[in-house]
């Protein structure tokens, strides 16, 4: 993180009781669709150093924060409600939550804290603004959310890459520093881009090799092995020339993959066996294949016992590591061993290992691996790839202005 951006220390330092603080947080959490309970509290937990620092100090502390992808409307199942009930708990106080976001609850609830007291606003996005491309929208409401602070404080890694009103317009209409959160994980992932020790690790999951290129390409002149399974693999493997049945493919990625296979040196490991199903669902028979050999009415759904071993020694001597993305769909237990095994194996590294966000870090959670054995599990899956991949970040590139 550059030089010139002040951190939540700093703002401290000048005093804040008594004053009012905006925190824009990321408390995007998963919700149980049918009870609509919190599956996954690690993002609430995550910001509570700074707004205990903030509630310590005697700030009146105003939090916003989006949840899901609302289309810049209410919508009751993107209710922030439930999470100011648990933040409520986790900060052993009440949290008053705002029935709106810029509107009449809003502004009462706001006006009525108390010093070291916190309000909750309801979801960000319940307002067209702040994600809207149109400049003088997001600056409009950009406007009104400002006006509940004195100060602003931005503690959601997670959303730092959007160019949107609460992360990129507010911090220029008020005194700004980048939170907690945010400082650790600039920190952290500062140390992948730089002179990481080798060897260096990368390990990458998920569904689509389109969501991971401009990483890949980003790393593969970086990074020492490039293990690589989730469903992008298949497509990897399909650019072999190997039969991948009905596995999750992107065929118009195929030659790209290609294309990365001839380039990467060697560096590029990928599944030698593979979990094959009948059908994409958690009873169905399944059976392992090798990667070359998937049957074409069948489809792969985690890596095999022998990739796992692979991978494992791939790790065994790293010293950074660098995971993002599950193996397999980890979320069925038939088919989270390739996850678990990848998992432990990093746990088990002398490597300073961080976890890029998003569905590894649930993945995390979901398999009850203990977090504390990992170097840093990061909050934001999509910032920390773009990180890795250079961009400028909408949110960082506000904070140093």
């Amino acid at each position: 993180m550059s030089a010139s951006i002040r951190n939540l220390d700093d703002l401290l330092a000048e005093g804040v009781s008594g004053r009012r603080v905006l925190v824009r947080a990321d408390l995007n959490v998963p919700l149980d669709k049918q009870t609509g309970e919190i599956t996954d509290d690690g993002r609430i937990r995550a910001v509570l150093p700074t707004l205990g620092a903030l509630v310590q100090a005697g700030a009146k502390v105003v939090v916003c924060s989006h949840l899901g992808r609302p289309k810049g409307a209410p919508d009751p199942q993107y209710s922030l409600r439930p999470v100011a009930g648990r933040l409520g708990e986790l900060l052993d106080a009440p949290v008053h939550f705002a029935t709106d976001t810029v509107g009449e609850s809003a502004r009462a609830t706001v006006d009525a804290l108390a010093d070291g007291q916190v309000a909750l606003l309801e979801n960000l996005r319940f307002n067209r603004g702040e994600t809207s491309k149109d400049d003088t929208e997001r600056g409009a409401f950009a406007d009104q959310l400002a006006a509940f602070g004195e100060a602003y404080v931005d503690d959601a890694f997670g959303a730092v890459h959007r160019k949107h009103a609460s992360v990129h317009d507010v911090p220029a209409r008020l005194p700004h520093v980048a939170g907690r959160l945010v400082l650790r994980e600039v920190e952290v992932l500062s140390r992948l881009t730089g002179e990481p020790e080798r060897p260096y690790v990368v390990v990458l999951g998920g569904s689509k090799v389109s969501d991971k290129l401009a990483v890949i390409e980003a790393l593969l002149p970086t990074v020492d092995r490039l293990l690589i399974g989730g469903g992008m693999c298949f497509t990897f493997l399909k650019a072999q020339g190997h039969e991948v049945g009905t596995s999750l493919l992107e065929e118009e990625m195929v030659e790209t993959c290609g294309n990365l296979l001839a380039r990467a040196d060697g560096k590029i490991l990928l599944p030698v066996d593979v979990v094959a199903a009948d059908a994409f669902a958690p009873d169905a028979a399944h059976d392992t294949v090798p990667a070359d050999g998937i049957p074409s009415h069948r489809l792969g759904l985690d890596i095999g016992p022998e990739t796992v071993a692979g991978f494992t020694a791939a790790l065994a001597g790293a010293k950074t590591v660098f995971w993002n993305g599950p193996m397999g769909v980890f979320e069925m237990p038939a088919f989270a061993n390739g996850t678990r095994g990848v998992a432990e194996a990093i746990t088990k590294t002398d490597a300073f290992t961080v976890v890029g966000g998003g569905d590894s870090a649930a993945a995390v959670r979901a398999l009850g691996l203990d977090e504390s054995s990992f170097g840093h599990i990061s909050t934001g899956g999509g910032a920390s790839l773009e990180y890795l991949e250079d961009k400028t970040l909408p949110g960082i590139a506000a904070l140093e202005n």
